[in-house]
């Protein structure tokens, strides 16, 4: 990393080149990947669908790392993107649910620097991996005070999706995956995937697997054909999948993270009457971390070969 006699205090060490890929890396790692190109593929597939999410994206990018930076947070854990990612979701989410008017926007700016201190909170004293837990609380509280502010007049209205006979095949296979930034479209779904693959080949696998056995379980549960067809029941599986993967390279274990994140994904809708966004994934996640942590009492440690 080069140096900058000429940046004092928290950005001394740092050049452009440098800012640019802490923020890449913020974006790539909303899926697990410490890879700027990765980031780069992500920040065009989310544009290609929405410039708006995109702006929201970039947002939350820069905020995420500055804020960091500027409470003097660990400084691997921002060089490998860790306090950009919550921040990118939330400015993508916000311009996904919310109307782009004056509110919104400041809600972005209030949003990304609340989840990355929320984020840093919660690496510091919980005990367990957070993931997009900081997102999830912060956009959730951000949509409720929108709604109490503006009413649902604020809320973004969603165009009616079209079936088409192929709707199960791309919800299933790419869909599933560009759901992870709340948009079904086949080519961010193509471009996510790419850009997983950038970084490993192994995760891309794993979360086309977990797209496979959410969207497989949606048709089995009867849901709603026109949310399948979009990818609802791919993208939470899909992130749950990919984490047990890093918690513990297991292809059972993904498959059961994946499944249990489908019952999670029914029942925010309809239950709770509020977006799930990433919240089943996170939930899903945690319940197979601590069947693993039961699993050693029950089994107990292994004998030394």
């Amino acid at each position: 990393m080069t140096t900058d006699t000429n940046v004092s205090g928290v950005w001394s060490g740092w050049d452009r080149a440098d800012l640019v890929r802490v923020g890449l890396r913020g974006i790539g790692q909303v899926m697990f990947q410490d890879h700027a190109g990765t980031g780069l593929l992500f920040l065009i597939g989310i544009a290609w669908a929405s410039p708006l999410m995109g702006v929201g994206a970039v947002i939350g990018a820069i905020i995420g790392p500055a804020v960091a930076f500027l409470m003097g947070f660990d400084r691997k854990e921002i060089e490998a993107g860790i306090h950009g990612f919550n921040p990118v979701l939330v400015g993508a989410g916000l311009m996904a649910f919310l109307q782009p008017v004056l509110l919104t926007w400041v809600f972005v700016v209030v949003g990304c620097v609340a989840a990355t201190f929320v984020c840093y909170l919660a690496r510091r004293y919980l005990k367990f991996p957070t993931y997009t837990a900081p997102f999830v609380v912060t956009t959730w509280l951000l949509i409720a005070v929108a709604h109490a502010i503006a009413g649902t007049a604020i809320d973004v209205v969603s165009a009616p999706v079209v079936e088409t006979p192929i709707g199960f095949f791309q919800g299933l296979l790419l869909k599933g995956v560009a759901q992870v930034f709340f948009m079904g479209n086949v080519v961010t779904g193509i471009l996510l995937l790419v850009g997983i693959a950038l970084s490993d080949w192994r995760h891309a696998v794993i979360a086309l697997l977990g797209s496979l056995v959410g969207t497989a379980l949606g048709v089995y549960h009867n849901d709603p054909a026109t949310k399948i067809s979009i990818g609802i029941y791919g993208y939470n599986a899909s992130l749950a999948a990919m984490a047990v993967y890093l918690w513990r390279k297991s292809l059972l274990l993904s498959i059961l993270g994946a499944a249990i994140a489908i019952p999670m994904t029914e029942v925010f809708p309809g239950w709770l009457g509020i977006p799930a966004l990433t919240a089943p994934f996170v939930m899903a996640t945690w319940i197979v971390l601590a069947i693993g942590q039961l699993e050693s009492v029950f089994v107990g440690e292994r004998a030394p070969a």
